[in-house]
Parts: structure tokens; C-alpha cells; sequence
């Protein structure tokens, strides 16, 4: 698919697990095997720009570790849909991406390995749903001073007003440019979060593209959705991902 060859570069380091996830169909399981409950939480392996994931490479349930780790969704978490946390796609891009306006770097940010880089640890997980064809999540968890976690949430609210006409954002020789930049309303039980819309281009293909950044304390849940189905569709991440994320995040603290 076009846009599954695309990806690296609209999106540099984020959403190849989730991509991989949400091209799956729900039967795409070998017959008589469920998910392989393999996949680590750890932020090594759990690396944004994960793999296109397969349905063995599942989020297994994670009972000690970090925070983070602790906090990261799982396979079985979100009935409907497939978590993915394989290793890094060797095709992948490394770091963060950086914007062509100084004003941007913040939304750069934020499609790189980690929110930004104050983050301490980010452990990321591929969402794909098996109720809509072709919609992919990539959720992470980071951890932060909460200071630095409250300066991020204020950069990004500077940003998306201030690059509503767009930014090009370059990693590891790969850009990818992101136009109409739109504030979005989305509700979360975190202590405070800022959402928005973008269209991301690269290679003469497009995509719609969600996004919704979450403070809850000290930790950062970063969300973007996609539809690698559609591009050309509006998505927008589910509710009841962000509020199961949430959820784990507020148990886990």
C-alpha cells in the first residue's frame, strides 16, 4: 500500500507499529492461534517507529518494571483492538525530527522518538483496531519532571496556533511536511492536554492525522491516529483508547 511505504516519511519515527497493527484484519491469525504474548515494555524495544507488527508480536502484560512500563497498554486491554510492542523497524528513522520554523519544533517534537527532549523515559505501544479497517493509534508513556511535563503542554498550545499553515519537519534526511495545523476539541481525565489536526504529506501522498498530547502529574501520553485505509479521512483517536490509557497511567502512579 502507498501509504504504508509513505509513512516513514510523514510521520518520521512514530506509528510504523500501529500501522502494521491496523492493516490486519481481525481473522488475520493463523487459525487456532491467539496473539503471541511477546513484545517487550521496555523503552528499548518498545522504541517509537516500531514495526509494521504481525498479530504474534502483542503487547504482553506487564507486572513489574517502570512506571512507564507499567502504565503502557496491553494486549487484552482494549477488546476490539490489537497492541503491538515489537523492536524497532530497522527502516525507521532514529531521533527527532526537526522543523523548518523554530515556532514548530515543538509539533516536531512530538513525531519523534519521544515528546521532546526532557522526556526521562517514553515506552510506545501500536494500536490497531480490528472494529474499523485501517485505523492505527501509536500511544506512548513518558515520564518527566512535572515541570517539564507542564512546559511541554504549553509549548504545544503556542504551536498549533502559530504553525496553522503548515511546517516541514526532517529526520535522518527524511521530510515529511504537516499543513493546516488545527486546534481539535477532545476530552480527557488528565490535569491538562491540547489536541489537534494535521494533514502530512511526503512523496505526493497525503494523510489526515490526529493528535493528543496528555499530562497527568509527571507523565506525558502521547496519541496519534491515522486511517492507512483512507488517508483522505478524518480520524480522530478513539475515546476509549485515551481513557483506557488514562486509566492504567492513574493506577500506575
Amino acid at each position: 500500500m502507498k501509504v504504508r511505504a509513505t509513512v516513514v516519511a510523514l510521520l518520521p519515527a512514530l506509528l510504523l507499529t500501529a500501522v502494521g497493527c491496523g492493516s490486519n484484519s481481525p481473522d488475520s491469525a493463523p487459525p487456532g492461534k491467539g496473539p503471541d504474548p511477546k513484545g517487550s515494555a521496555s523503552p528499548a524495544s518498545g522504541a517509537p517507529g516500531a514495526p509494521a507488527a504481525t498479530p504474534g508480536g502483542s503487547a504482553a502484560p506487564t507486572t513489574g518494571g517502570t512506571r512507564a512500563e507499567r502504565s503502557a497498554l496491553e494486549q487484552g486491554d482494549l477488546p476490539g483492538y490489537q497492541v503491538s510492542a515489537q523492536g524497532k523497524n530497522p527502516n525507521a528513522p532514529d531521533g527527532q525530527p526537526q522543523a523548518d520554523k523554530k515556532a514548530c519544533q515543538p509539533l516536531a517534537d512530538i513525531m519523534g522518538d519521544k515528546p521532546d527532549p526532557a522526556a526521562r523515559e517514553t515506552v510506545n505501544r501500536g494500536i490497531g483496531s480490528q472494529k474499523q479497517v485501517g485505523l492505527a493509534v501509536s500511544a506512548s508513556v513518558s515520564s518527566y519532571t512535572e515541570s517539564d511535563a507542564k512546559a511541554l503542554i504549553a509549548r504545544l498550545r503556542a504551536a498549533v496556533p502559530a504553525c496553522g499553515t503548515g511546517f516541514t519537519a526532517t529526520v535522518e534526511k527524511q521530510s515529511g511536511s504537516y499543513r493546516d495545523v488545527r486546534a481539535a476539541d477532545f476530552r480527557t481525565a488528565g490535569d491538562e492536554s491540547v489536541s489537534w489536526t494535521t494533514t502530512a504529506a511526503a512523496q505526493g501522498v497525503s494523510a489526515q492525522v490526529h493528535l493528543v498530547v496528555v499530562r497527568e502529574g509527571d507523565t506525558i501520553v502521547r496519541l496519534m491516529a491515522l486511517n492507512v485505509a483512507a488517508a483522505q479521512q478524518k480520524t480522530q483517536v478513539p475515546q476509549e483508547v485515551a481513557d483506557k490509557q488514562l486509566e492504567k497511567v492513574q493506577r500506575a502512579g
